[in-house]
């Protein structure tokens, strides 16, 4: 999960510019298609319908929480130990506790089960583990888990729609535990889907590979982003660039900003005990994003599908470790 962005409406007004990006006004570009109402995957036409969205679900009192839980309002971030043995070992054990989740939590995707089902799932299993799930109450989220289905990039809100035969799905899945925050994400194919999908879904996980490969003690932020977007360009595809990865540890979200584009302004140094996600978002068309009027909601501009995977690291004297790994 990344840190929610300003909101930006995705009502069209006829004389607004389209959602595209292409420049023209709506109605002389996405107006007809959407009112066609053509729902083929990979279209980018017949946007996602929202469902309802039910109750928080309750946390048990004898599981520790974050300072948010109650307030919705994270407190201030504080300078960490980067050299805090103890520390590490905590945030191995919620990265762990959150691979399990997602992995878990994914065994339930199949045409017919709704997202809500999954965040219950998932929220059941945080507890069951002993750890509180970080999205619920994070600046108000009101679930468990993000589910982001089709062309939504991220921060979708588990809701009464069922999964269809040929979707596919994001589960974006963080813990409270130990004190610590550990963050995961993976995108799943619905059933059979088509091959555009099926290769969003490839070039966003090869693009987290490429990205935990440029992490290493002395090199600038800006590396990962570098080794992410021309292999996503290459293969027809688009970076996302309104959401990053971020520091993490004891706080959801730290200062640290960790872009998945190229980006020259991102000259922060990368040293040995710095923890943070990686979570590149691919989109099959433009990487622009609107936000939904529920305030979460990213879609991509163009209505065209993305995928995303994410891991927490920790940078160590020699390189990077991976940990999010169930095992």
């Amino acid at each position: 999960m990344t840190k929610p962005a300003p909101r930006t409406r995705q009502k069209q007004g006829p004389n607004d510019r389209c959602r595209c990006g292409s420049g023209l006004k709506y109605k002389r570009c996405h107006k007809a298609a959407d009112e066609e109402g053509d729902t083929r995957p990979g279209t980018g036409k017949g946007a996602l319908v929202p469902g309802t969205v039910t109750a928080k679900r309750v946390v048990p009192a004898h599981i520790p929480r974050p300072d948010y839980a109650v307030t919705g309002k994270p407190g201030p971030v504080r300078p960490v130990d980067l050299e805090n043995l103890e520390r590490r070992e905590r945030l191995r054990r919620a990265c762990r506790a959150a691979a399990i989740v997602l992995q878990d939590t994914s065994l339930a995707i199949r045409p017919g089960v709704t997202t809500d089902e999954l965040d219950r799932v998932a929220h059941e299993l945080c507890i069951k583990l002993g750890g509180y799930p970080s999205p619920l109450n994070y600046h108000g989220f009101p679930k468990s888990l993000c589910t982001s289905v089709n062309e939504v990039i991220c921060h979708g809100i588990p809701d009464s729609r069922p999964l269809e035969e040929g979707d596919i799905v994001n589960l974006d899945v963080t813990i409270f535990l130990d004190g610590m925050h550990g963050d995961t994400n993976a995108t799943f194919p619905v059933g059979t889907v088509d091959q555009d999908s099926a290769r969003v879904i490839d070039v966003a996980r090869r693009c987290l590979d490429r990205g935990i490969a440029a992490v290493k003690p002395g090199v600038a932020i800006r590396e990962v982003g570098r080794a992410i977007e021309p292999y996503a360009k290459a293969h027809g595809c688009s970076v996302v660039r309104a959401y990053c990865g971020h520091g993490i540890g004891e706080r959801f979200h730290t200062t640290l900003m960790v872009p998945h584009h190229d980006d020259p302004k991102a000259t922060t140094m990368i040293e040995p005990g710095m923890t943070f996600t990686i979570e590149p978002m691919i989109n099959l068309g433009t990487w622009r994003a609107l936000v939904w009027d529920d305030g979460w909601t990213a879609v991509t501009a163009d209505g065209s599908r993305s995928a995303q995977f994410e891991h927490t690291v920790l940078v160590t004297e020699n390189g990077v470790e991976i940990l999010t790994v169930a095992a």
